[in-house]
């Protein structure tokens, strides 16, 4: 199925067409995936999300495209797993102030958009179509993010791989702007750690 607009899209999942449901959930179901994680964890994550699904199905026709639908969705998602977890609370520990202060020598690898301003040394010569095709990048990169805390993961999915901005995030997830930067930071130094020992880099700084 082509890529196809949110409203018509829309119109399809209302009518439900079996193709526009499955590009829908080709489409979301990642980051669908990634937010009800960082909630529930990774045991009850494909639980929570098919009864997301369920949620939004019922809830498209009071749709009222006030953001994405892809936001939208998300929340939904964000929602539902707060409520399976009932009235357990879970806290983020976000770090101290030397998060803050070290923020610039890892953001300043990427610009405004989440794309990257600095590519790893050994792909500086490369386009950005063959730096985002390599295989091997994807690997060090896929790996260092499953090491990451969940929340961690979430972040930096969102952000670099789904391309949502940070005020998006933040509400989906219904924390801090400050809380978010600091967790994007530490699992943006975290994968650049990993390339730079993939480089031999040793003294690189982050």
């Amino acid at each position: 199925m082509d890529t196809i607009d949110e409203q018509t899209l829309i119109a399809q999942l209302i009518e439900g067409e079996e193709q526009a449901f499955r590009y829908a959930i080709k489409s979301y179901q990642n980051a669908m995936l990634y937010v009800a994680r960082s909630i529930v964890g990774t045991s009850i994550a494909d639980e929570v999300v098919q009864d997301a699904w369920i949620s939004i199905i019922k809830a498209l026709p009071k749709f009222e495209g006030r953001s994405s639908l892809k936001t939208w969705i998300l929340r939904i998602v964000s929602n539902n797993a707060k409520s399976r977890l009932r009235k357990e609370n879970r806290h983020v520990s976000i770090g101290d102030a030397n998060d803050l202060e070290t923020l610039g020598a890892v953001e300043s690898r990427y610009q405004e958009n989440g794309m990257w301003a600095m590519p790893p040394n050994q792909w500086n010569n490369a386009s950005p179509e063959a730096i985002l095709s390599s295989d091997e990048l994807k690997g060090i990169i896929y790996a260092s993010i499953g090491t990451l805390p969940q929340i961690q993961q979430t972040i930096i999915c969102l952000r670099d791989m789904e391309g949502l901005a940070m005020d998006e995030i933040c509400k989906i997830l219904e924390i801090s702007e400050s809380n978010s930067r600091v967790l994007l930071h530490r699992a943006r130094a975290k994968v650049w750690q990993a390339i730079d020992k993939h480089e031999g880099k040793s003294n690189v700084k982050l």
